[in-house]
Parts: C-alpha cells; sequence; structure tokens
C-alpha cells in the first residue's frame, strides 16, 4: 500500500517537471509548487478505500431497484410508496458517498483549501457548471415535489411515467416504451402537467361525437354503462358527462365528453380501449351517427 503511494506521488511530481520543461507553462501558467501540493494532499490510501466504497454504493443501489420492483409488481397498491422510498434512499446513498469519498480521498486543512479556491476550484467550476446547476435542481425538485416517482406526467412533449428522480437528471418512460431522460435544471422554468400526483388512480378524458338530430339522452346512457361496466374503471370516484353541442362551416355536432378515472394510471389506454370499443359497438346497433354520417370517436387523456 505504502509502496504504491511512493509511486502514485512520484508519478504526480515527474508530471509536474515534465509540464514545467515545456515553453508554454515555464511562463508560469502551472506552479510546480501547487501541483505538488495537490499530490501531497491526495490520501492515496484513501483513494483506493473510495473505489471499493463507490462499488458498495452501487450494489446498494441495484438491490433497492431490485426490491423496489420485485415489491411493486407483488402489492401494486404500495407501488408508489416503494418508489418514493427508493427516491429518498438513492438521494441519501448518493450524498453520502461522496462525502465519505471525499473525506477519504483528500486531507482538508487550510493549505488544501487555498490550494483548491485558487486553482482547481476555478476549473471544476467552469467544467462542472451544468452539473452542478442540475444538481441543485435536483435537491429543489426533491423538496418541492412537482411530481413523483410513479406519477404520470406530461413534459416537454413527452408524456409517461416518472421512474427516476436523480441528482442530475429524471427518467421518464413513455407509453411507447421509450426512456428520456431529462435534466433537472429544465424543471425550474418549465411547465409540469402531473395526472395523478401520487394516487394509483388518474382521471381520463375521452370525446365522443355525434350528429345533432340523434338521441343525445340514449347516447349518454350508453356512455355512462360503458364506463360502468368496464373492468378498469375507479368506482370510488365519480362518473361526469358533459354535453355540449358544436358548430363549424359545415357541420353541427355535439360533444359527450366522458371524464372517469381509471384504477391504475398503468392501464389508462386498456381502459380507453375498452369504454371505446363498448361505445362504438353500441352507438352502431342503436342507429347513432356521427356528424360526418360514420361511426368513430375522438379522444383526449388528462
Amino acid at each position: 500500500m505504502f509502496a504504491n503511494a511512493r509511486i502514485l506521488r512520484f508519478a504526480a511530481l515527474w508530471l509536474a517537471c515534465a509540464l514545467m520543461a515545456r515553453p508554454a507553462f515555464a511562463q508560469g501558467d502551472i506552479d510546480v509548487n501547487t501541483i505538488s501540493r495537490l499530490a501531497d494532499i491526495v490520501r492515496w490510501g484513501g483513494v483506493i478505500t473510495s473505489i471499493f466504497v463507490i462499488a458498495g454504493a452501487w450494489a446498494l443501489l441495484r438491490l433497492l431497484g431490485r426490491f423496489v420492483a420485485a415489491f411493486g409488481t407483488e402489492f401494486s397498491s404500495r407501488r408508489l410508496t416503494l418508489h418514493k422510498i427508493s427516491t429518498i434512499g438513492q438521494f441519501v446513498v448518493y450524498v453520502a458517498t461522496t462525502a465519505i469519498v471525499l473525506l477519504l480521498s483528500f486531507r482538508f486543512d487550510e493549505t488544501t483549501l487555498a490550494v483548491i479556491g485558487g486553482t482547481v476550484a476555478v476549473a471544476v467550476g467552469f467544467a462542472m457548471k451544468d452539473l452542478v446547476a442540475s444538481f441543485i435542481a435536483g435537491v429543489i425538485v426533491m423538496l418541492d415535489r412537482p411530481f413523483q416517482v410513479g406519477d404520470r406526467v406530461m413534459f416537454g412533449g413527452e408524456y409517461g411515467d416518472i421512474t427516476a428522480i436523480g441528482l442530475r437528471s429524471v427518467r421518464m418512460q413513455t407509453l411507447d416504451d421509450n426512456t428520456v431522460t431529462i435534466p433537472n435544471s429544465k424543471f425550474l422554468s418549465d411547465v409540469t402537467s402531473s395526472g395523478n400526483y401520487g394516487a394509483l388512480d388518474m382521471q381520463v378524458v375521452m370525446d365522443f361525437h355525434i350528429a345533432a338530430d340523434q338521441d343525445i339522452e340514449r347516447a349518454r346512457d350508453i356512455l355512462n354503462e360503458a364506463v360502468l361496466s368496464s373492468r378498469f374503471v375507479f368506482l370510488s370516484k365519480p362518473v361526469v358527462i358533459l354535453i355540449n353541442q358544436w358548430v363549424t362551416d359545415h357541420l353541427v355536432g355535439v360533444r359527450l365528453r366522458v371524464k372517469a378515472y381509471v384504477l391504475d394510471t398503468r392501464f389508462e389506454k386498456a381502459f380507453e380501449s375498452d369504454v371505446n370499443l363498448r361505445a362504438l359497438r353500441a352507438f352502431q346497433n342503436e342507429g347513432i351517427a356521427t356528424p360526418a354520417g360514420s361511426f368513430g370517436v375522438s379522444r383526449q387523456s388528462a
């Protein structure tokens, strides 16, 4: 261990001398004493220990992720709670690992702080300003909580489930099974829409259009029955059907907007398909036509 430390220190001093031998650095761009001090403040034995600390933290995060995935599938009603615990746990592991690695790898005294403040801090500040900004934004997102892990969110034209909130970025799984990574700093200035905000159930809005001369009350009853008979509906919250007339240059029709809750955000599209299928079949059997004279439906999710 001590032999490796001497070798690493000698290599650092050799590199400093080699750099000073070049004309560009001979003009005072880099001070050999500064690099020598940097070599002195590093705990080379602690650096090796830090590698094992980082490996242990990585293994702990993997274990935590597998635990949440397994129990979230087994106990679906606690899935979002487990995701929240996982997010807080990841945050604690990241911060604790960073602090331990810094304390093990460096000797912090007045000289160390002066060297870092005079040289390294400036260079690292320019190189990592975006990373630091995302880190601060991540802390704000964790405290302000505009959304939570497991929420179905609309942001920047992307729509999907928040799967992870990290120190640098947020990961979203879209309904097309794409993983989208968004820097935390983006959430400080843009608008985010959360459909369920920590709850399993979520409101789904579906629009149906029929011709103005059709049986509107019968169409409303059909839609109400189609929603209530779906196996994906959350019956603890009310089903609302709003009716209004719309007019264009060539058509006059009636819009029936259905607002109902799906019992789990994962079944949003299955719920929409189920209600649409039941409603379209019933409209066809009852002879209820759309303004265009054919059977159809447009829908909107919220």
